[in-house]
């Protein structure tokens, strides 16, 4: 299965529309336009198909656990303040 493949399931299965999709890229950090959206989302015998890289994939599942959870700073604060909490054993 191709990177291509995997992201148009997960919009599926996510119900992500297109600009959930680029406010997902964008928490990554990552820019996409719409034009190179588009193209991930073509079929590859299309003029205008873009194959989605490991990188663009990388970014789109970052962005996506923000996007779900939040920044990580505020689920490490979280965590430090549970370990803070926790009695002692000795």
């Amino acid at each position: 299965m191709t990177n291509n493949e995997i992201i148009k399931k997960l919009r599926i299965a996510l119900d992500l529309k297109e600009l959930d999709i680029i406010e997902v890229f964008k928490l990554s950090g990552y820019e996409i336009k719409k034009s190179e959206l588009s193209g991930i989302f073509r079929k590859r015998e299309n003029k205008h198909f873009k194959e989605c890289s490991d990188l663009v994939m990388n970014h789109f599942l970052n962005g996506y656990i923000i996007y779900k959870r939040g920044p990580k700073e505020a689920n490490e604060t979280s965590t430090e303040k549970m370990i803070a909490t926790e009695p002692s054993t000795n």
